[in-house]
């Protein structure tokens, strides 16, 4: 039987110094490759006890295929906090929205309980990317 596991995810960033400031700092990642200049960076950052598991911060709208009004529409979304999103977990919600907090990042929900059962934060990290936090049980 094939085992498929969940290797790296992407997130866009339009200064990848400020974005990798928020992961690195603000959260605790660990940074894997930083390749590129200026704008055109990707980095590959995760937490340190999960080294299977990545974020790739990149640079949006690059493909070659994407057209003008595709990247006009990007950059609209992610000037409104809609185009990327993800979501975490942590063993210590309230230290950890503390931890956030305290970075100066945009705080979008103070730690919650949801009507569907998990205790939840949200923060916008500097690209506008949603970055949910729940507690693990």
């Amino acid at each position: 039987m094939t085992n498929i596991t969940i290797h790296t995810t992407v997130l866009p960033h339009e200064d990848p110094d400020e974005s990798l400031a928020f992961y690195r700092d603000a959260l605790g990642f660990e940074v894997r490759t930083d390749v590129g200049k200026g704008t055109m960076r990707w980095i590959t950052i995760g937490p340190p006890n999960q080294p299977e598991t990545s974020i790739l911060l990149a640079p949006p709208a690059v493909d070659p295929g994407i057209t003008e009004d595709e990247k006009r529409l990007i950059a609209e979304m992610m000037a409104k906090g809609t185009y990327g999103w993800i979501m975490l977990a942590s063993n210590d919600l309230a230290a950890t929205f503390d931890k956030v907090q305290a970075t100066g990042a945009e705080v979008v929900q103070e730690p919650t309980d949801q009507p569907y059962g998990i205790r939840d934060c949200a923060f916008r990290d500097p690209a506008g990317n949603l970055v949910r936090i729940q507690q693990l049980a």
